[in-house]
């Protein structure tokens, strides 16, 4: 379950910048768990942060991230398993 940040947290800083709790919250609403059968490296295209499920793993190389937005021009590069 993703928990929203408090309602009397301040959304920018005094600069107008976002703050990180902020920063946080979109990160986790904006960027879903994708998932498939295989690495998604050279497969699945997506933005830094993703985070990306291996439905056909075995323990321990299930889950992996988008570390680099693209490699080379390539943004279905960049992923790492975590």
């Amino acid at each position: 379950m993703i928990v929203p940040p408090s309602p009397v947290a301040p959304i920018t800083d005094p600069d107008g910048n976002m703050t990180q709790e902020m920063q946080t919250w979109t990160g986790l609403v904006s960027n879903p768990v994708l998932s498939g059968s295989g690495s998604p490296e050279n497969v699945v295209e997506a933005t830094e942060k993703t985070f990306y499920m291996d439905t056909a793993a075995g323990s321990g190389s299930v889950l992996y991230i988008k570390r680099d937005p693209d490699i080379g021009g390539d943004k279905k590069q960049g992923w790492i398993l975590v």
